[in-house]
């Protein structure tokens, strides 16, 4: 069953376990029975790889504090040179 975020303007966030049928956008506060409206959230991820995880940390951080680049990140992956003499007649890009 799904799990909705609703917010209480005297008593502040709460959830509610409601089916998709049974959902409405207002909603009685639990604590003083006032009108609170629904609130939408990120969606819960965790079944995301550890790596897309870190990709959307790394992203949402950015937005707020942007990494200054102030050299020129190393290549990881270099290609070896042959000493093979045929290779020296092959074509270059």
């Amino acid at each position: 069953m799904p799990t909705y975020g609703f917010r209480c303007g005297r008593c502040g966030p709460f959830d509610v376990r409601r089916s998709m049928t049974e959902l409405s956008e207002l909603e009685r506060c639990p604590t003083c029975a006032g009108p609170a409206s629904r609130v939408f959230g990120a969606p819960a991820l965790r079944a995301v790889a550890p790596a897309m995880r870190r990709a959307l940390d790394a992203q949402e951080r950015s937005a707020h504090q942007p990494a200054v680049v102030t050299s020129v990140a190393p290549s990881h992956r270099r290609t070896p040179i042959s000493t093979d003499p045929r290779h020296a007649r092959l074509p270059r890009p």
